[in-house]
């Protein structure tokens, strides 16, 4: 699989663990935990399944690019791996190599598998996030700056609530995978979902029952009550929990991007990226991939979720569409976890410049705390109201500070006009917020 195209998952963690020889080792781990789970419940012999499990560990023995050519035939691979590892065991192993099970058993599985382990590292990236965030958080936690609402300056905020929300979005995605990872299931069900080569193998009671468990704690996954083949939740479930992962990133990384540009200048990556062209960028490269990550993301899960429409015992074409949309999903989102984290880790917070923008509009972000105060000075809403909207334009007019307009009106001259315009004195419960946002682990 090429990169070329990848620039935001190259490299990363999770895009090795899904690569096109980690989603064969997960085919073949499964196709090797079934036969344990077998031996465990008495429908194959152990030795057969030592000699299977060893065959099956050697990847390397495996040609990916022949099965996946020959995956053409049959519509997946794991019809010409069955027939690759029935040929490569002792031949008194081979039938018991896939017995009972269909193609999508196994290929369902595999990918629960894959999905587990790549679920761990993004864990693993988040972690370092929200670490990162909680130090930017407590580091300024009274650092004001602008805050802006349809791209123009609002009442003032500070970096730290800021950095805080984010940490808050990086949370509650760890919070969806980490509930995710932990019901990923395999999918037993055979032909039809009903197991019946199973009990026809194992006579009557429990044995379909039993095997599913064994076959689950092979692979350290979850027994389902049911077979899921056409039951898609867990599909749907994880597209939903990497989605909001990549788009919690995303948020952080659009917060960045506009932050960083040029005329605003209050945060900047630690290392930008150059241009081909143009020797003075230093353009945030981490911030703009991980943007990529969260617009790619919806609609890939979108796609998953379509395949909860599944016909039949087997749909053709809504199984069949899940796969690399779903490897997709995870490469992404790995990729943007990673970049998160590297981000956040070498963000550079000016603070000067964000003291600087503040001023820009000359107090003016501080006109709804002088409403409610000069109202008690003026005796009325509707008056206060009045004198703030007048000098307000006059100010930008006469591109003067509001307070040294409103120092001018005859009823405010014994009043202290410049401790009530200054925006830094009014963030509100920001502290209080950024604190109470830290207290969650």
């Amino acid at each position: 699989m090429s990169d070329l195209f990848s620039p935001g998952s190259v490299g990363s963690p999770t895009a090795d663990a899904t690569s096109d020889r980690a989603f064969l080792e997960a085919l073949l781990a499964a196709e090797s935990a079934l036969v344990r789970a077998r031996a465990v419940v008495g429908l194959t012999p152990a030795d057969a399944a030592a000699a299977v499990t060893e065959v099956a560990a050697d990847v390397g023995r495996f040609d990916v690019q022949d099965i996946a050519s020959r995956a053409r035939e049959g519509g997946n691979p794991v019809i010409p791996l069955v027939s690759a590892l029935r040929s490569a065991v002792p031949a008194e192993a081979a039938a018991h190599v896939h017995r009972g099970a269909t193609s999508q058993d196994i290929l369902d599985s595999a990918l629960m598998l894959l999905s587990a382990r790549t679920l761990d590292l993004i864990l693993t990236d988040l972690a370092r996030t929200e670490r990162a965030l909680a130090r930017l958080a407590s580091a300024h936690r009274d650092t004001v700056m602008p805050g802006r609402t349809l791209t123009q300056h609002a009442v003032p905020t500070t970096f730290g609530l800021k950095a805080a929300g984010w940490r808050s979005l990086v949370l509650d995605a760890r919070d969806r995978l980490i509930d995710v990872r932990a019901g990923l299931p395999v999918q037993l069900g055979g032909a039809a979902g009903t197991l019946a080569s199973f009990r026809t193998e194992g006579g009557c009671g429990r044995a379909g029952e039993a095997l599913t468990s064994a076959f689950a704690g092979e692979l350290a996954l979850c027994a389902p009550a049911l077979p899921w083949h056409t039951l898609r939740t867990p599909v749907a479930d994880l597209a939903s929990a990497l989605a909001l992962t990549a788009g919690a990133h995303g948020k952080m990384a659009a917060d960045v991007l506009t932050l960083s540009r040029t005329e605003i200048a209050e945060l900047s990556e630690r290392e930008g990226g150059g241009s081909s062209s143009m020797p003075h960028k230093a353009n945030p490269v981490r911030a703009t991939l991980i943007a990529a990550a969260a617009r790619r993301a919806p609609g890939l899960a979108a796609t998953l979720h379509a395949s909860l429409v599944a016909e039949d015992e087997r749909p053709a074409g809504a199984w069949h569409a899940e796969w690399e949309p779903l490897r997709d999903l995870l490469r992404l989102t790995g990729g943007a976890a990673r970049d998160g984290a590297e981000l956040v880790e070498g963000l550079r917070v000016h603070t000067e410049a964000m003291r600087e923008n503040l001023a820009l509009t000359g107090g003016l972000p501080a006109s709804e705390r002088a409403t409610t105060v000069l109202t008690s000075v003026l005796g009325s809403a509707a008056a206060a109201k009045e004198l703030l909207t007048g000098s307000a334009r006059r100010a930008r007019a006469e591109g003067r500070p509001l307070a040294a307009v409103l120092a001018e009106e005859p009823a405010l001259r014994d009043f202290d006009v410049t401790a009530l315009m200054d925006p830094a004195q009014y963030t509100g419960y920001a502290g209080e917020l950024t604190d109470r946002a830290l207290e969650r682990r």
